[in-house]
């Protein structure tokens, strides 16, 4: 952000606050915005959300249940994604342990 002026700044501070519990959990908000990424094809932001999704405790039946509607919803091309993702998935189960909040992403 060391170059960001007013408007990106701005942007980035909603996209911090939407996700915060409200009505909906931060967990169900994460999971919604994995979709969103796998049905966009944005890899940057699929690994963003699925880092998150870590840290708010989201199971492997949870995940899977995501992956599943993203799939629906995207269509056959969102599965290349969706093996990166149970890659990622897995290689965080093993190697890393996030505390809420402590990732590189913030």
């Amino acid at each position: 952000m060391k170059y960001a002026g007013i408007n990106t700044k701005r942007f980035h501070n909603i996209d911090r606050q939407v996700y915060n519990d409200g009505a909906l959990k931060s967990k169900t908000k994460e999971l919604m915005g994995l979709v969103s990424s796998l049905v966009l094809r944005c890899d940057d932001c699929i690994m963003y959300h699925l880092i998150r999704c870590r840290e708010e405790g989201v199971s492997d039946k949870e995940l899977e249940e995501t992956l599943a509607i993203g799939l629906i919803v995207g269509g056959s091309i969102t599965i290349p994604h969706i093996r990166r993702v149970w890659d990622a998935w897995d290689n965080m189960k093993q190697n890393y342990n996030f505390p809420k909040g402590k990732n590189k992403y913030g």
